[in-house]
């Protein structure tokens, strides 16, 4: 399996061991790179944008500089998936280069807010469009948690299983997306009913703190839409050549992404104005009802439904491989790192991620924790960005050149840590609560740290010990 395999090797230590398995191609990373960021909310995420400003140049400015932060931020982690092509991603980069408690935080965090919280959430978005299209009589929970469930299963009969579903789901919302743009601009440069963008004056305020801060807001929802590429470094060890083509997968999967997204904001600026924009809570079934009529909203709503779905199966195909590499390496228990002898996949870590989703989904109480979801991941998309300097550092003491490395070095790197760390400080600062629970959550999990970090290394020493 090549080095990509270092935390499946520590997992299963004897040679006849299963091992995770490289079947996934150049095209599966791509997919799995766009399905980690195109979700429900693009059809959503443009009039929350609006509302913070006004001005047809800001709003498409904040997803112009949405979309070059989100290049940035491919850039940095092509070069690391090229360094450090490894299963778990941001947990193995951040444990090889600054501390292992840096690696456990961002998987305690990725297991209990990021994955579980914002999955749950999807989920229901998922099961209530599901509902407005197919009438089912089964609550929206329970429909959920079952979808959850489904989802589970495809991925424990194999990696290309669940990759093959998820590459079907991926192109299907990039159908539907591409839909929306080509209406919107047909129906703007055609329709005599069209009112063309009033692109002055500039800005909707002199320039000032407040101008700031409301560009800020308004790209916490841009940073939400555009994130998610990185979860293609979690299944590294499963792509072939991954030094060669998790690079390339990051670098066309957020290339079109982004040139989707900005084809998004201006069809849905073009049709409804900025007024109408920040009015909107549903801005695309808007843009599709004004063009084509009531069946357009539909055709949006199905599209809806279908990102979502696209969305919780390539979160339960990643997110999994965060958990096992933590087990690999002794910080989770052992039985996490389990792999299946027939399918190669790590099953017991895909059952964990998806019964505490679907645990969440039927509690209900997660609305509070999907306002921390993207404070963590730009908190951590920070940090993970911070070892590239290390991992430099290394290089240059006799390391092998990397197949790719980002342009513009440090710089550009320096950028993208600052606009992530920004987004959390402006978050921090508008609801000061979110300081305080982020800062309870990593602590909660110190102790367990300590715990399995001292139970890895007493397990290790066991052998020496019994030969002395």
């Amino acid at each position: 399996m090549g080095e990509g395999s270092g935390a499946a090797l520590k997992a299963t230590p004897n040679a006849d061991a299963p091992r995770l398995a490289a079947k996934l191609g150049l095209f599966d990373a791509t997919m799995i790179v766009m399905g980690g960021v195109i979700g429900s909310g693009i059809f959503v995420s443009p009039s929350v944008v609006a509302r913070q400003v006004h001005s047809a140049a800001l709003i498409l400015s904040e997803w112009l500089i949405g979309g070059v932060l989100a290049l940035l931020g491919a850039l940095i982690y092509a070069e690391l998936g090229a360094r450090l092509p490894r299963v778990g991603g941001e947990y193995a980069y951040l444990r090889e280069s600054l501390h292992p408690i840096m690696g456990f935080f961002y998987g305690w965090v990725a297991l209990l807010v990021i994955n579980a919280g914002g999955t749950a959430a999807v989920s229901l978005v998922f099961a209530k469009y599901l509902q407005q299209l197919l009438p089912i009589p089964v609550p929206e929970r329970i429909l959920a948690a079952a979808t959850i469930a489904v989802l589970a299963v495809i991925n424990f009969a194999g990696v290309r299983s669940g990759s093959n579903v998820q590459s079907a789901l991926m192109l299907l919302r990039a159908a539907a997306v591409v839909m929306l743009i080509v209406v919107g601009v047909g129906w703007y440069w055609h329709s005599p009913h069209a009112s063309r963008i009033a692109w002055r004056p500039w800005l909707d305020r002199p320039v000032s703190f407040d101008l700031a801060s409301a560009f800020g807001s308004g790209m916490i929802p841009v940073m939400f839409s555009y994130g998610g590429y990185q979860t293609a470094n979690f299944v590294a060890a499963e792509i072939k050549d991954p030094r060669r083509n998790l690079p390339r997968a990051l670098l066309y999967g957020a290339t079109a992404v982004v040139a989707l997204y900005v084809g998004v904001s201006f069809v849905c600026m073009a049709v409804l104005g900025p007024n109408g924009m920040a009015a909107s809570t549903t801005p695309a079934s808007d843009v599709m009802r004004r063009t084509v009529g009531a069946r357009g909203a539909g055709l949006v709503a199905a599209g809806i439904m279908i990102s979502a779905l696209g969305f919780l199966s390539q979160s339960v195909l990643t997110y999994p491989r965060v958990f096992f590499a933590m087990a690999a390496d002794g910080l989770f228990p052992a039985g996490i790192s389990r792999i299946s002898s027939r399918t190669q996949v790590p099953v017991i870590a895909i059952l964990l991620s998806s019964l505490l989703t679907v645990a969440v989904v039927l509690r209900g109480h997660f609305d509070a924790i999907l306002v921390y979801v993207e404070s963590m991941d730009c908190l951590f998309l920070g940090l993970t960005a911070l070892t590239l300097f290390v991992l430099r550092q290394r290089q240059r003491t006799g390391e092998a050149e990397p197949a790719f490395r980002v342009p513009g070095h440090p710089w550009t790197t320096v950028t993208f840590i600052a606009a992530n760390w920004l987004i959390v400080a402006n978050s921090f600062y508008r609801n000061r609560s979110n300081a305080g629970l982020v800062l309870g959550i990593l602590l909660a999990g110190v102790p367990l740290y300590w715990y399995w970090n001292r139970k890895s290394r007493r397990n290790r020493a066991a052998p020496i010990a019994d030969g002395a």
